[in-house]
């Protein structure tokens, strides 16, 4: 299994990018092919203390990078040799199996639609993070690729998010829900009412409408929404783990009784802190391309890069991409017997 990281994607590009996706290599039976600055790449290594690459890596060369103010909409076809832009078309021509970057989100979404196409009847892509939750954890899609939705997008993203559920985290009959503030099939805009009736039409395994505070609980498997919501969700969730992560590391710091209680409950705070820590999630998928794309986030690190990898890995090895194809026209069915 070969997958192509962009090396040059990301705040802390090319060092952690680098130690990550060579410790994936190393570590995790894949192979990675690191593409930017060669030279750049190499002097990374060096600082790091790593003499040469492992057999399972290899490099790239791509001369440009996209930086995180270029325009998303054009940077694409103006900066052909960036490491994005290479890294995208080897997986379009078959020299890897899937492609990671922690690069522009912007750009990254624009590159996969153009270069490496979108499933053929797939109205957008979809970014689609692994939220956790009481219950495990759920899949939040879309999250911040598409601010304006019809509901056809929705249902199409209900469909992906479940087959994402299915083959690659192993879940049966994943529940679907719609992200709406009340559990009654009134509630929401129109497009939460128009997308509630074709979801309760379709295949799929549809629970309702699911509040913020039962999505955390465990109510469903995959939560769909439009990007613009999503995207305030998620910020939400990571702000509170934060804050929540924070203030109990205050709590027991604060007195002498509480530090040895933190004694006492050390490996249940690891479980907490392990859960609530996105680098063992590493990246999110970006679903409805043709092959893997993972976005990482652009802060990541080198725990992060390598969870990546290996999602990427995960995300390779399943069958979305030939389940979409085959499912492409019943749910456009669904769309049509809705509207009569």
């Amino acid at each position: 299994m070969k997958i192509i990281v962009d090396a040059m994607g990301g705040d802390n590009a090319p060092g952690e990018i680098v130690l990550g996706a060579l410790n994936a290599a190393r570590n995790k039976d894949v192979e990675v092919i690191l593409v930017g600055k060669g030279e750049e790449i190499l002097r990374s290594m060096e600082s790091m203390g790593i003499e040469k690459l492992p057999d399972t890596a290899k490099i790239a060369d791509a001369s440009e990078i996209i930086e995180i103010d270029d325009d998303p909409a054009t940077v694409i076809r103006v900066k052909k040799n960036s490491s994005m832009v290479v890294g995208l078309n080897m997986l379009r021509d078959g020299q890897g199996d899937a492609f990671v970057s922690a690069g522009s989100t912007g750009a990254l979404l624009s590159g996969a639609t153009l270069i490496v196409k979108r499933v053929r009847g797939i109205r957008r892509a979809a970014l689609a993070p692994f939220i956790p939750s009481k219950k495990g954890g759920f899949i939040l899609i879309d999250c911040g690729a598409n601010a304006e939705c019809t509901a056809e997008y929705l249902l199409q993203f209900a469909y992906m998010g479940s087959f994402y559920a299915e083959d690659v985290l192993g879940v049966k009959s994943p529940r679907i829900g719609l992200l709406n503030n009340g559990a009654e099939s009134s509630k929401g805009t129109s497009l939460q009412q128009e997308t509630y009736g074709l979801l309760k039409a379709s295949t799929l395994n549809f629970v309702g409408n699911v509040e913020s505070k039962d999505a955390m609980g465990g109510a469903c498997d995959v939560l769909v929404c439009d990007g613009f919501t999503g995207n305030i969700f998620l910020k939400a969730v990571e702000g509170t783990a934060s804050l929540i992560m924070s203030e109990l590391k205050s709590v027991f710091m604060s007195s002498a009784a509480t530090k040895i209680s933190a004694l006492l409950v050390k490996g249940k705070m690891k479980g907490l802190k392990d859960k609530l820590n996105p680098d063992n999630v590493g990246g999110t998928a970006l679903l409805g391309i043709s092959k893997p794309v993972i976005k990482a986030h652009g802060s990541s690190g080198a725990a992060a890069i390598e969870s990546a990898v290996i999602r990427a890995k995960r995300e390779a090895q399943s069958s979305i991409a030939a389940r979409l194809v085959e499912n492409v026209s019943h749910m456009k069915i669904s769309i049509d017997t809705e509207a009569k």
